[in-house]
């Protein structure tokens, strides 16, 4: 996305131009997706946090990681791109992290924290900003995609104990089901499925052995992580972005969007929060809890009336004496003493940061993506690219009715719902050609 369209279309180029300035970026990109998706501890499934702050080994690897996306940014990157990857209303939410860690318990570990998630969110612009065309970008979604599904593949059969969870594992009732590279199977799922739009990608673009071998594992892969949340909204995120964009009627996606995202926010929070809702969903549907969330959420709605307008402050609710210290009513489904997050990404920004971070999120987040999608150039290489981001979005959006995972440092889901925002944005402002020799 580094440079604007040329309608040439070359042959693939030599080798020697995987030392050229774009090779060079392509690598850079890559690598640094890579490490994005599996951390600098793969393999760690007894981590209850991601991107601990105080942690020797992430405080180097991500340092570095951080550096080497602003020396690539600098090296690489057209500054017109550079200068375009945040939305007012997304450098406003930065805004508002920042003030919820200075609200923290604890501010220099919230800051600490907080730096993890702002290199997050740089090594994915950068991802998005260095790589010359089209042809790059493929090359990073797949070799980073192929590397992290082969690995988590290499981690059944040599680290089974690790990359599976097990009968003898805190949640032993998800025994047998695959984490791979990943801390726990509700990550590995949801990154194999943005990973699958990746193939489904590259297969549109022609890259079609490629694709279908990215597709077809991480689809795999992600069945056997056993969400079933997961498995049903792939193929509903498919088909809401792909269909309307095969037939000529990409407007009816954002339409679709907005659409499922209200039905699904009445459909959850709705039945906790509107009355109306609440009664209906007891008297017909009285064992619909979501697993127990529903009381996790009504406690969730009373702590934030407590606090509604600076919630409590990065890294200050969960875990730590605002809710251990609360008495534990016996009917309540989940003790909510030991849990690490709200299980909702929108309550969870509302109680650290407050109802008006929720508000500017649900417009940086879901609302401007959306705009910026129909802003896309009626060109080929645009729109597959589009899409790709689109799906992502919708995906992980849908998703964090059910999880949370907004601003949670350097956690893979929100890595990469940052990617598909701020590729959408770019998507919007730069037509983006297939190939750029030098």
């Amino acid at each position: 996305m580094n440079n604007t369209v040329s309608p040439r279309r070359t042959d693939a180029a030599p080798i020697t131009a995987a030392f050229s300035r774009s090779g060079i970026a392509t690598a850079i990109a890559t690598i640094l997706l890579t490490i994005a998706m599996v951390s600098f501890k793969p393999f760690q499934p007894a981590a209850t946090t991601v991107g601990d702050g105080g942690d020797i080994v992430n405080q180097l690897g991500f340092g570095s990681l951080g550096a080497l996306s602003i020396f690539s940014l600098a090296a690489f990157a057209n500054p017109r791109v550079v200068s375009a990857l945040f939305s007012p209303a997304f450098l406003l939410m930065i805004g508002f992290l920042l003030l919820s860690a200075f609200n923290a318990t604890d501010p220099d570990a919230a800051m600490r924290a907080a730096s993890f998630t702002l290199i997050g969110i740089l090594t994915m612009a950068t991802v998005l900003a260095i790589p010359r065309d089209a042809d790059a970008f493929s090359t990073v979604i797949a070799v980073a995609g192929l590397f992290v599904i082969g690995l988590s593949f290499a981690g059944l059969v040599i680290f089974p104990s690790d990359a599976m969870h097990t009968a003898d594992s805190i949640e032993a009732e998800h025994a047998g089901l695959w984490r791979g590279v990943f801390s726990h199977k509700n990550i590995a799922g949801p990154v194999m499925a943005c990973l699958s739009f990746g193939g489904l990608y590259l297969f549109r673009r022609g890259w079609k052995a490629t694709g279908v071998l990215l597709f077809a594992s991480a689809m795999v892969f992600m069945i056997n992580t056993g969400s079933k949340t997961t498995a049903g909204l792939v193929p509903a995120s498919i088909l809401v972005v792909v269909v309307p964009s095969l037939f000529g009627m990409r407007l009816i996606t954002p339409l679709l969007f907005a659409l499922a995202m209200i039905c699904t926010a009445l459909a959850t929070l709705g039945i906790v929060f509107i009355d109306p809702l609440k009664q209906l969903a007891a008297e017909h549907f009285p064992d619909l809890t979501y697993t127990g969330r529903t009381t996790l959420w009504e406690f969730v709605g009373e702590m934030i009336a407590r606090r509604p307008w600076t919630g409590y402050g990065y890294n200050s609710f969960w875990g730590t004496d605002a809710v251990t210290s609360t008495a534990q009513p016996f009917d309540r489904a989940w003790d909510v003493r030991g849990i690490v997050h709200g299980h909702n990404g929108y309550l969870d920004i509302a109680v650290i940061m407050g109802l008006p971070a929720m508000f500017v999120a649900i417009w940086a987040f879901l609302i401007a993506p959306l705009r910026d999608y129909m802003r896309i150039p009626l060109r080929k290489e645009n729109i597959f690219l589009g899409d790709l981001f689109m799906m992502i979005l919708l995906f992980t959006a849908l998703n964090s009715f059910l999880e949370s995972f907004f601003f949670r440092r350097a956690d893979p889901v929100w890595l990469f719902f940052v990617f598909s925002v701020i590729g959408l944005r770019l998507t919007a402002r730069f037509p983006l050609k297939a190939s750029n020799p030098d």
